[in-house]
């Protein structure tokens, strides 16, 4: 019994099919990857394909305002462009986008908060 093997998109396919996604924009990150570590840009588009996938219970607008979130959070420059290119796609209101800013920065203002434990812990115990 032979088995049949299924074929797999090249790099170039795959930087297409993402340029495609991203309002004909791709981080410069990606396209040098492309061309110096080709399995990498696979990965990426496996790892997108797992995380997002066409049937997922999120709604695309969701998935790309949570992942503009995250970027903004952790700042990811390639993804934050990634994503506003994707949200100009999808036409994301601008409030939406605002919104997703303001409760991003809100979590990294709490994680500061939280990050200060110590600090608030020795000033009530009196012990700094």
């Amino acid at each position: 019994m032979k088995i049949m093997e299924t074929q797999k998109p090249t790099t170039e396919q795959i930087l297409s099919m993402m340029k495609g996604a991203m309002d004909g924009k791709l981080p410069k990150a990606i396209a040098l990857a492309g061309e110096v570590f080709p399995e990498l840009v696979a990965e990426q588009a496996r790892s997108s394909a797992f995380a997002m996938p066409k049937d997922g219970a999120l709604e695309p607008e969701t998935r790309t305002l949570i992942y503009l979130g995250i970027a903004l959070a952790t700042g990811s420059k390639a993804c934050i462009e990634a994503m506003m290119n994707k949200a100009k796609m999808q036409q994301i209101s601008k409030d939406k986008i605002l919104e997703t800013f303001k409760i991003a920065r809100y979590a990294e203002a709490t994680r500061v908060i939280g990050n200060a434990e110590t600090v608030f812990q020795q000033i009530f115990d009196g012990t700094m």
